[in-house]
């Protein structure tokens, strides 16, 4: 099994932040899926987002399969930090999701950029641990969907005898992992079917990853032409708004970013007028070789998020970044 291509509109949409309650969630999500987004994006693992606030911190797990369940065709996709699960756990939920809504997880694995897992207990790792991890991982994930009897002893994955039922159809998974650096380059090389580009949409900077990713795919004999992208971009459809004038919130909302110049930031962002941002979408869609641009709604209250999507919604090529 692996990632549907992209459709000629395939376009996604995320809602983070913990921005919404559940059922603003779920009404943005099914409004997404009726204007014919191909996927949606949710919280992950994460814990509280600092404490200055009592909004509902739903988990990211719960929620995503709470969507598949309750919506027919969209993807529906929420990161999997390593240090919050046990391999075998991991690979019979997901199995299990994929039983109940076939090809519709769209299953994304990350090391975490800011650890929020203080509070429950959790390990607090270096990034070059959490990089072992999820080679861990992985490797045992795509064991236990094969259906083998895993017995792996490493550092962080101690499995004696695991196994899993049901086996996903073909004994496959897609897997997407998000990256930007040469080690975590080197874990899409080796067990991704989709990278999740974690860098604002500027082409120097993605080109250059997508060269070290290369690389990582020759050195184990695999094609990089084998694995799509997708990637996030900061949108806000707002006619009074332009590209310098949006900083300061993409800065808020993408704190990982902080060493990209705003210089490169104002052209990596789609925000003013829909037409604007249709053209800016299509245009780094194309230029960056994305099987899947989504537009980033993080941050943004109901009904301007439900405004962006209308004004959005996905057109015949629009978004088809195919020659």
């Amino acid at each position: 099994m692996s990632l549907p291509a992209a459709s000629p509109s395939g376009l996604g949409v995320a809602f983070t932040w913990h921005r919404h309650p559940w059922e603003e969630l779920l009404a943005l999500v099914r409004r997404a899926e009726q204007l014919g987004y191909s996927a949606a994006f949710v919280d992950g693992d994460i814990a509280m987002l600092g404490s200055d606030s009592e909004r509902d911190v739903l988990d990211g797990w719960t929620v995503t399969t709470a969507l598949l369940a309750l919506t027919r065709r969209i993807q529906i996709g929420s990161i999997r930090l390593v240090h919050h699960w046990n391999a075998a756990r991991l690979a019979q939920a997901v199995a299990t999701a994929e039983r109940i809504a076939p090809g519709r997880l769209r299953f994304l694995l990350a090391i975490g950029d800011r650890l929020h897992s203080d509070g429950f207990g959790l390990p607090q790792l270096p990034a070059g641990e959490r990089i072992r991890w999820l080679d861990e991982l992985a490797t045992a994930l795509r064991r236990l969907w094969r259906g083998d009897t895993v017995t792996q002893a490493g550092r962080y994955v101690q499995l004696e005898g695991a196994r899993i039922r049901p086996v996903p159809a073909g004994g496959r998974i897609p897997i997407a992992i998000a990256a930007r650096g040469p080690r975590m380059l080197a874990q899409v090389a080796a067990h991704a079917d989709c990278w999740e580009v974690n860098l604002p949409p500027v082409a120097r900077r993605v080109e250059r990853a997508a060269g070290v990713l290369a690389e990582a795919c020759r050195r184990i004999g695999r094609n990089p032409d084998s694995i799509q992208r997708s990637l996030w971009i900061f949108t806000r459809v707002d006619p009074s708004l332009d590209a310098a004038a949006s900083l300061p919130e993409f800065r808020r909302w993408n704190p990982w970013f902080r060493e990209v110049p705003d210089a490169e930031i104002r052209g990596a962002v789609a925000v003013g007028s829909a037409g604007d941002c249709r053209q800016k979408l299509s245009e780094l869609a194309v230029a960056l070789r994305l099987d899947l641009p989504v537009i980033d709604l993080s941050g943004l209250a109901a009904g301007p998020a439900r405004a962006a999507l209308e004004a959005l919604a996905p057109a015949e090529r629009e978004f088809d970044a195919s020659p």
